[in-house]
């Protein structure tokens, strides 16, 4: 067994390929042994995918509290604020005690997507806002479950849980705008475009740099996770064998 399992968690400086979509060379990989369970390339990546997600859907949804025209998508920019804040919150909580490196800004192809809205204005905004985020949240709503159903990381499956709450509301609250055309969601969430890896991967942090925090609204009604008292963590599973 050696090889991966010998790894250290020294070995999860910020890698080449932390794509937005399934681009490791070998997802189920353990590249780190830890007290919450072996970590692979997949529990690693989604850790970075919560993390960018939120990078580019928070100043998205401060966009559509000031630009939205009806009230159902001002109301789901306040989700966005809302649930992306805490999840980052869990990111930023727990990467460091997997050795995580966060980036601090999003893929190319993420903010692209804030260009296209900053540029929108009146219906066509709101149109957008809820066409694109529905296609997104719909396609990292099944990355979530496979994560949930495979990873032996209590943190990991915790982030996961907390993700495949917020990601089902933000869901809600862009079909409850009335705009979604769901033909076109389901085309492009079935045929996504074929984008070289680096539009779909956010690059790594800056060295020296204070690293970014969303700050969660005033009236915040989501929670990062519980660790615990004094920065711990949820209890890591049994070990057999």
């Amino acid at each position: 067994m050696g090889g991966a399992l010998a790894l250290t968690l020294g070995a999860l400086a910020y890698p080449g390929m932390l794509g937005l979509q399934t681009v490791s060379s070998a997802p189920t990989r353990v590249i780190a042994q830890t007290q919450w369970g072996p970590l692979t390339e997949s529990d690693r990546d989604f850790v970075v995918k919560v993390r960018a997600a939120g990078l580019w859907e928070y100043p998205v949804g401060q966009m559509a509290v000031k630009k939205g025209t009806t009230k159902a998508v001002i109301t789901a920019g306040r989700h966005l604020i809302d649930g992306h804040a805490a999840l980052d919150a869990s990111c930023r909580k727990i990467a460091p005690m997997l050795n995580i490196t966060l980036p601090d800004l999003a893929s190319p192809q993420q903010r692209g997507f804030v260009s296209t809205l900053s540029a929108d204005s009146g219906k066509q905004f709101d149109t957008d806002l809820a066409n694109i985020l529905r296609v997104t949240h719909g396609s990292i709503f099944n990355t979530i479950a496979k994560i949930r159903s495979t990873t032996k990381n209590t943190l990991v499956r915790a982030l996961a849980n907390q993700a495949n709450a917020t990601v089902l509301d933000h869901i809600t609250v862009m079909e409850n705008t009335g705009l979604v055309d769901f033909d076109q969601v389901l085309f492009q969430e079935t045929t996504p475009p074929k984008l070289p890896a680096s539009d779909m991967t956010p690059p790594p942090p800056t060295g020296g740099q204070p690293q970014i925090v969303l700050t969660p609204p005033p009236n915040a009604t989501s929670s990062p996770l519980n660790l615990g008292d004094g920065g711990g963590a949820p209890a890591p599973s049994p070990t057999v064998g």
